[in-house]
């Protein structure tokens, strides 16, 4: 199966940061492909898109000063099919690519990449007290369906919407 193409752009406001591609995702080519993911639709619906973009237009992202990637490029059914030693080489690669990519937030879309990065539990979904490089760290509720700790849209959105306000209070 290839390998999703990160959305890249110099200085991001935002880098998305998933775990890794689901399975659908790695069998369409593009980012959060899933039948249930909300995450374009979340995207929108909070303001970080002035449009809807679709699983398809991953690429577009660029254009509105996004950047998306994941911790693994490799695709699975679950991340815990994912390997400690897959997710720790990812956590150096992430670190390298915030270094050059320079964003100015690191938004990571599920609570469970705080800890491959930083050692330690996220302490639930916000704005966090640490830093990757020089880009603030917000961590995202895991947009899948499956997510049980935020089951609807509404209790996913409302992270959303505080990451953009964060952008926008550091107008960036």
């Amino acid at each position: 199966m290839p390998r999703l193409k990160d959305v890249i752009v110099d200085r991001p406001r935002v880098l998305f940061v998933g775990i890794n591609p689901g399975a659908r995702s790695g069998a369409l080519g593009h980012h959060f492909a899933g039948k249930g993911n909300p995450f374009w639709r979340l995207l929108h619906a909070s303001g970080l898109t002035p449009v809807l973009l679709a699983p398809e237009e991953d690429q577009r992202l660029a254009e509105f000063g996004l950047a998306l990637t994941n911790v693994c490029p490799r695709t699975t059914r679950t991340a815990a099919e994912l390997t400690p030693a897959e997710l720790k080489a990812g956590a150096r690669t992430l670190k390298r690519k915030v270094a050059r990519l320079r964003p100015q937030v690191v938004a990571l879309v599920g609570l469970t990449i705080h800890p491959l990065l930083f050692g330690a539990p996220a302490g639930g979904a916000g704005l966090k007290d640490v830093r990757l490089g020089d880009a603030r760290v917000f961590v995202l509720p895991n947009p899948s369906g499956l997510n049980a700790s935020f089951p609807g849209f509404e209790h996913k959105l409302v992270w959303f919407r505080a990451l953009r306000e964060v952008l926008e209070r550091a107008n960036v």
